[in-house]
């Protein structure tokens, strides 16, 4: 007998390219996510974040426990680009991971085609 709906944790277990953006979402694997996501080695996680919202260390401690698995890491920080936090930068560069923020388009965009060189690459995009 069914207990209800459950909620969990948006997660899509693969790497799929990003079809689209905006709206306050993006589509993928035929699927759309309303929301900022984290695209990871271990796939597309919902990411609870909305821009303008301060970018914190304690926001990447999902990218952070994957990072042997990454080489580049792209910040979709939304319509304009912001700054990382000094200590992310710090932790990621210690795991060999370089950062790179930029808008969220742009981020959409380099991630789609690193993600097709087979690179390991993630991403991290604030929905706008």
């Amino acid at each position: 007998m069914s207990s209800g709906i459950e909620i969990r944790a948006a997660h899509f277990p693969g790497r799929p390219p990003i079809d689209a953006y905006g709206n306050g979402g993006f589509r993928f694997a035929d699927m759309s996510h309303r929301g900022s996501i984290f695209c990871l080695p271990s796939g597309v996680h919902g990411w609870d974040v909305v821009e303008g919202q301060a970018l914190t260390m304690d926001l990447f401690k999902q990218v952070l426990a994957e990072t042997k698995d990454i080489e580049f890491l792209l910040v979709g920080t939304g319509l304009s680009i912001r700054p990382l936090p000094a200590e992310l930068k710090t932790a990621l560069r210690a795991a060999n991971v370089s950062s790179d923020p930029m808008s969220t388009g742009a981020a959409v965009r380099t991630y789609n085609v690193m993600l097709a060189e087979s690179r390991a690459v993630a991403a991290a995009l604030i929905a706008v």
